[in-house]
């Protein structure tokens, strides 16, 4: 499987995984557990498999958002709701928005699961410390969970190769969402959503202007385009192997009509960088 199918691949199971982020029914199932404001519920949701954690392997795990906020949703959100209840609530929230979204197309998905399932469970976790968190979980028995969990275990696994390749490149967190501002997401959904202040946001620019990868306008260089297509290749690339020996064309077929029923949830543009609706 060639990494341009990966890519393909994942903007199709994302949107099933970035329900939890933008479906009312996730974020009000964070609310009502008493974790008000979304980085709470983000924060305790996301890392809630690594156990009781401090602010400081989340930030180094998660990347591109800024210690301050993270410290501020970290370890405090564990007095509210412990992690074992986070992920209870992150799941039974994905359920409730894809049974809505997914509704009148249970056996498509109820076997997408299964295949992405498939391509989960045989994943190897090293250097992967975000995804083995997630993979060491308990598969769920329903079917609108098991698919939920597998396309979760998938783009986990893909954003930890995701971060290698940013630091491989010499990027900072801040500075790869600067750099990607000067590309095709606005920084307005950036730089909100990941935290970081107008002077840690205008430090990273002067330092990407000094490389020559980006201009005084914010606009990328050249030079700036081809180090960040330099990352999403080695991304792709990483997460090819999932693919390898597989036939993933009943896979396509099934997750087409998911991914766009899911993708009614989001907003385009967004801070995950999926691509938006055609």
């Amino acid at each position: 499987m060639n990494d341009t199918a990966a890519r393909a691949l994942w903007e199709l199971y994302e949107p099933v995984h970035a329900v939890v982020y933008f479906a009312p029914e996730a974020l009000t199932a964070f609310e009502e557990a008493g974790l008000r404001g979304w980085r709470r519920g983000y924060f305790a949701g996301r890392a809630a498999p690594l156990g009781p954690v401090g602010p400081e392997p989340v930030t180094a795990a998660f990347f591109g958002f800024a210690p301050g906020t993270v410290a501020r949703a970290l370890p405090s959100v564990w007095d509210i709701t412990p992690p074992a209840r986070a992920l209870e609530i992150r799941r039974a929230g994905a359920r409730a928005a894809l049974e809505r979204l997914l509704a009148g197309r249970e056996k498509e998905a109820a076997r997408a699961g299964e295949l992405l399932a498939e391509a989960a469970r045989g994943l190897d976790p090293g250097g992967r410390v975000l995804f083995a968190a997630h993979a060491a979980l308990a598969w769920p028995d329903d079917p609108l969970e098991r698919l939920w969990h597998a396309a979760t275990l998938l783009r986990e696994h893909r954003g930890d190769g995701h971060v290698a390749a940013l630091v491989a490149a010499g990027l900072d967190g801040c500075e790869a969402l600067v750099l990607r501002s000067g590309i095709d997401v606005p920084r307005s959904e950036l730089q909100p959503y990941r935290g970081w202040t107008d002077e840690e946001w205008e430090a990273a620019g002067a330092r990407l202007v000094g490389r020559g990868l980006l201009g005084a306008d914010g606009v990328a260089t050249r030079e700036g385009r081809a180090l960040l297509a330099v990352v999403e290749e080695g991304t792709d690339l990483a997460a090819g192997r999932v693919w390898d020996g597989r036939k993933v064309d009943e896979l396509r077929a099934l997750l087409v009509p998911l991914a766009q029923a899911c993708a009614s949830a989001l907003r385009f543009p967004n801070p995950i960088g999926l691509p938006g609706k055609e």
